[in-house]
This record gives C-alpha cells, structure tokens and sequence, in this order.
C-alpha cells in the first residue's frame, strides 16, 4: 500500500507505532496459473476499514455531505488512488518465495475500486515471471506494521493446485517486537521492521496425480 500512514506517523508515540498497526486491511487473493501450473500473476483485493476510509475521503475531498457513498464522479476520482503515485521501491506489500529465493513481481494494474458498507474495496494486478505453483510461498504485510493484513477474505486459486493459509502466532511475534524494542535505542524505534511476524503465510500445493 502507499505510504498513507507517512501522513499519520508524527502523531504517535514511537513505541506505539512499532507496536500496534493503525490501518487494518482485509484481504483477499486470487491468483493465476497457466496450463503448465505456473502463477502468472496476483489479483489482490483490499477492504480497508471504516476509519481509514474516512481519512482517505478527507484527504481527496470525497463525500462531502458524508453520507458514506460517492458519485460516479467521485468514484472515477478514488479509482487507482493506490497505484497512481506508486513508487518505484515499494513492494507493494506482497512477497513472494520461490525455492527458498524472492521473486520480483510486476508493476500493479489497477482494476476496481467501490465502496460497500462503508469501506473502500479495492483491487489491483501484479504479474508474475511464470514460477512454478507448488510449493510457492506467499504473505502480505507492511514491514513496519503501520497497516495490518489479515487474508480474512480466502485465496481462490483453480485446481489442481490449493492455497493453504497459515495464521501466525501473535505470542510470539509480541514476544519478537518487545526484544527488538529493548535491543534497539528509542531513536530507531520507527526504523523497525516487524510487520512479517504478524503475517499470514499462504503454501500452494499442486496434485501431481491430476
């Protein structure tokens, strides 16, 4: 996601920055495989909350009368709003892990955005280079866990190969911030990258029968 949460970091205590994410994101994932069961791409689809929603309208002058819908104009304005200004570094927090090595992703193709029940919905494509399915490594986070994802909306993939999502142990990931916290000097705290202990790990298998 773009670094929306630049916006909101200077209002907050560090330590609390580090420790609690402030954008939630439910999330879901649809991706791609060809004949040979190789992904091709990504279509991600974000629900952003209520209250981040908000802010997003505030800060594009979006439903004034605030009734929680926009126009079709205004609809027009908000599509992309992720993508439009998407910098050249950022991973687009999806990371994916072929073989035990990174894969690079393609640049994201906006596709849809819309308001349902109050939340901007909305979806973009990243390409893949043709990795193999199985046993392809997925998760989606914000390094610095400013914006929490959670993949509460599913993986839809076409057989024969499945999608397994692993829950991470929340335990152990406060377990891992408090160490960094007491390891680090407080001036670094903001420079903390923790997000990936809190995240969802999705396998893809593939039957090798079918």
């Amino acid at each position: 996601m773009l670094r929306w949460s630049a916006c909101f970091l200077f209002l907050l205590p560090a330590v609390e920055a580090v420790a609690h994410p402030h954008v939630f994101v439910d999330s879901a994932l649809r991706i791609e495989t060809d004949a040979d069961r190789r992904v091709t791409g990504i279509e991600l689809s974000w629900a952003y909350d209520e209250f981040f929603t908000l802010l997003i309208f505030e800060d594009m002058g979006l439903d004034p009368d605030g009734d929680g819908q926009l126009t079709e104009a205004e609809l027009e304005q908000l599509q992309g709003f992720e993508t439009n200004n998407w910098p050249a570094d950022f991973e687009g927090d999806l990371y994916l892990v072929a073989g035990g090595a990174p894969v690079a992703l393609g640049p994201p193709e906006p596709r849809e955005t819309r308001i349902e029940d109050g939340r901007i919905i909305s979806s973009h494509f990243r390409p893949v280079p043709e990795v193999p399915a199985q046993g392809l490594e997925i998760k989606q986070y914000d390094p610095t866990f400013y914006v929490s994802y959670e993949i509460s909306r599913g993986v839809e993939i076409a057989a024969p190969c499945s999608a397994e999502i692993e829950a991470p142990d929340r335990e152990a990931a406060d377990a891992y911030v408090q160490e960094e916290l007491q390891r680090v000097p407080e001036d670094m705290f903001e420079q903390l990258e923790v997000g990936e202990q809190y995240a969802d790990r999705i396998s893809l298998t593939c039957d090798p029968s079918s």
